[in-house]
């Protein structure tokens, strides 16, 4: 029997008995990780061990490891990140390959197997300050070429990306997690540069949708509009596994039963739930259900992306990179 359609949030550094045994019984797909999750290496090593022996399974974990702001593991015992867009800017493709291949070796050795990025959006003058510095270029052509060399880069260390914010949020002038924003771009607009990305990159095992309205396709979130998600599948030729954006934050109205239940109705494989009460994640749970025929072929074909990491000197891209390794003896090297 399939896992149930959710990718769900841990409560603190270590797994309780209460909680196991919550998680046991929801069986989500997999689970995400945050900084309230990370203390040194050798505590995230367990909990990711201790999650998927809870599990049974071989579960993907998640994480949001994109650099700059969004970064979950910090010095002291990991690299400090600059920001994706100055990185890019600075550095192009081959900077961005490296780095992605130096991220996944970190989080390789936790027990970390999916990053939720490159951040396929394409940074613009109006891009809310929340996103633009996480983008990778100021327009398609750059935005493709440096986050397919991201993809490649975490993919050779044995992480899976997950392209985001599918179709696109570059153009958003309010932050998702606030507020639901609206794009009231031109659908051949849209077509000719926020979409161009993530159909270059359609080819990858994982995305993330938008929080985003589009009025030139429908009045619902992306994440909750079948055209949205048809489109997303037809015209950009996405097959991969396709899961949400939080579903707690507040572009999304109404209870976690209702969200859960429009975002699968809509055509999402998979519903993340990252911070809420035990009785918000039994909501959306009891709302999820277990993965679609559909949904679990694509999770399995995604799953199925997960290698070995390719051999690599670590030491020699950071100093590609004038990155600083983290200090002696703190666990977190790894030369995959």
């Amino acid at each position: 029997m399939s896992s149930g359609a959710t990718i769900l949030g841990v409560e603190g550094l270590v797994l309780g008995r209460d909680e196991a045994a919550f998680l046991r019984a929801a069986d989500p797909w997999g689970l995400i990780l945050f900084a309230r999750n990370i203390d040194r290496p050798e505590q995230v090593a367990r909990l990711t061990a201790d999650l998927r022996a809870c599990l049974g399974r071989d579960a993907p974990i998640l994480i949001d490891q994109e650099g700059g702001r969004v970064q979950r593991l910090r010095a002291p015992h990991w690299r400090e990140w600059p920001a994706p867009l100055d990185q890019a800017l600075s550095g192009g493709a081959r900077a961005m390959w490296a780095r992605a291949r130096v991220q996944a070796a970190e989080l390789a050795a936790l027990g970390i197997d999916v990053n939720c990025a490159p951040t396929c959006d394409i940074a613009g003058d109006l891009t809310h300050p929340f996103l633009r510095n996480r983008c990778m270029g100021l327009d398609a052509a750059t935005v493709i070429a440096n986050a397919r060399a991201t993809a490649e880069g975490f993919l050779a260390g044995g992480v899976l990306p997950v392209i985001k914010h599918m179709p696109g949020h570059g153009r958003a002038t309010a932050d998702s997690h606030k507020h639901l924003p609206v794009v009231t771009a031109a659908a051949e607009d849209l077509r000719a540069s926020d979409f161009a990305p993530f159909a270059a990159l359609a080819d990858l095992p994982m995305a993330m949708s938008a929080h985003i309205r589009f009025t030139a396709f429908d009045d619902a979130p992306a994440t909750q509009s079948a055209p949205m998600i048809g489109l997303i599948r037809e015209e950009i030729g996405f097959g991969g596994l396709l899961m949400t954006d939080d579903i707690g934050m507040e572009a999304l109205s109404g209870g976690f039963a209702e969200r859960t239940a429009a975002s699968l109705a809509a055509g999402c494989d998979v519903v993340l739930h990252c911070n809420g009460t035990r009785a918000e994640f039994e909501e959306t749970v009891a709302a999820a259900g277990r993965l679609s025929p559909q949904a679990a072929a694509r999770a399995e074909a995604a799953l199925a992306c997960r290698r070995a990491p390719e051999p690599v000197d670590i030491a020699a891209l950071d100093a590609e990179l004038g990155v600083s390794a983290p200090v002696a003896g703190s666990g977190s090297e790894a030369h995959g």
